[in-house]
């Protein structure tokens, strides 16, 4: 075998709607620039194609999982997020992924971590980046996680087996409540001399939400429509940044626009409305209860963040919030509809809040998504000096909650 490169333990995995390498956590460096240095070039950053490594050349593919059993004991499992960056030699650690999460339970079950049981496991799961617990159900078949199944995604083709992930033990991951600033809605005063309405909630992580006509859009736009509209990605990097420091994440909001720091998680929502989706199928309004667009990482997300659907499920729930004022939902349907660019995804909602009640406790609050396996093996990876994580880059686990 080559003595050039060393060889590294790892599982390929779509979850959701996003790709990542899963890992055991006794199998790489422990928090720090040597282990950022490793995943970086495991993953072919800093490079726009990543052609060099495993990632897939787009945010939504270059993420990773790092997993171990847990000795707490409310939780089964430990679970660190990391998104790596494409363009930089830098992993973020700064938040949680949804998508990357409903990969956790299935990789525990399949590498012996925890006992299936069938036909339904519950799988614990302590997520470092934000301190919290996320409570997945897993469906089994012959002592492994199940993949086939008729739960379809919009943005995957075909169906898989339901994995139920819930999220209400998130609530105030990064700030310690749901409305950081106390307020349904806050007004922000943009450089230009506009002020905007947003809603900033913390679920699942800290997102951010405007309306779409208060910033130039319908809500019902792609990708390029948004992405190549410089003045629109300006004010949403503004909103972003201002609505960072009306939450305490930054002191001065002008150090919150760095490109690679993602929270508040920042999207545009409108009322229900028909539109294209991004495979050119129709999407009739009658099919949700919103539409939403949301900015990750400089580019609008395919779909909708996992994270950022559940802090927009739970903004929905919230009297007099920007999310609340567009949404078609009835507060007891138990459910809200979401129109994202790839389609529609619908999350569950309970709260035992009494009318009137200025803030929403919840009782539930999830989503289905489907996760496989793709690859299980070894990676090989250079030995070469690798480049150190660039100054400021995150290297160990936070205390911010995607």
């Amino acid at each position: 075998m080559p003595t050039d490169q060393e060889t590294l333990r790892l599982v390929l995995a779509r979850g959701g709607t996003s790709k990542g390498l899963y890992f055991h956590a006794q199998d790489i460096p422990s928090a720090g620039p040597e282990r950022d240095a490793l995943l970086c070039r495991l993953m072919g950053s800093p490079d726009l194609n990543q052609i060099d490594g495993l990632g897939g050349a787009k945010p939504v593919t270059s993420k990773l999982a790092i997993i171990s059993p847990s000795t707490r004991d409310d939780a089964d499992v430990e679970y660190t997020f990391g998104q790596v960056q494409l363009d930089q030699s830098s992993v973020d650690y700064s938040g949680n992924c949804g998508n990357i999460s409903s990969g956790v339970g299935p990789f525990a079950i399949d590498e012996g971590m925890v006992t299936p049981v069938a036909p339904t496991t519950t799988v614990r799961i302590h997520n470092t980046n934000t301190d919290k617990i996320l409570v997945a159900e897993v469906p089994v078949v012959g002592g492994r996680a199940a993949v086939q199944g008729d739960a379809a995604i919009a943005g995957v083709p075909g169906t898989g087996a339901p994995i139920t992930m819930d999220w209400k033990g998130t609530v105030g991951a990064a700030t310690g409540s749901l409305l950081p600033t106390g307020r349904a809605t806050d007004y922000v005063e943009l450089e230009s001399g506009a002020t905007v309405s947003v809603s900033i909630v913390d679920a699942g992580n800290i997102t951010c939400w405007v309306q779409a006509g208060e910033v130039g859009l319908t809500g019902s736009e792609q990708a390029a429509e948004i992405e190549n509209n410089a003045d629109v990605m300006a004010t949403l990097f503004e909103i972003r940044a201002k609505a960072a420091a009306l939450a305490g994440l930054v002191d001065d909001w002008s150090t919150a626009n760095n490109p690679h720091r993602g929270l508040p998680l920042t999207g545009v929502v409108a009322a229900p409305g028909d539109y294209t989706a991004a495979d050119g199928t129709g999407v009739d309004s009658d099919a949700m209860d919103l539409r939403v667009r949301l900015i990750f990482l400089d580019r609008l997300h395919p779909t909708i963040a996992g994270t950022g659907s559940i802090g927009l499920t739970a903004a929905s729930r919230v009297a007099g919030s920007v999310v609340e004022h567009v949404s078609a939902a009835k507060p007891d349907s138990g459910h809200l509809r979401i129109g994202h660019p790839g389609g529609v995804m619908t999350n569950y909602v309970e709260t035992d809040s009494a009318p009137g009640d200025s803030t929403s406790t919840y009782t539930k609050l999830a989503m289905i998504r489907t996760a496989r396996r793709l690859i299980a093996g070894l990676a090989y990876v250079p030995t070469e000096d690798r480049p150190q994580p660039v100054a400021g880059s995150s290297t160990g686990v936070v205390h911010e909650g995607e």
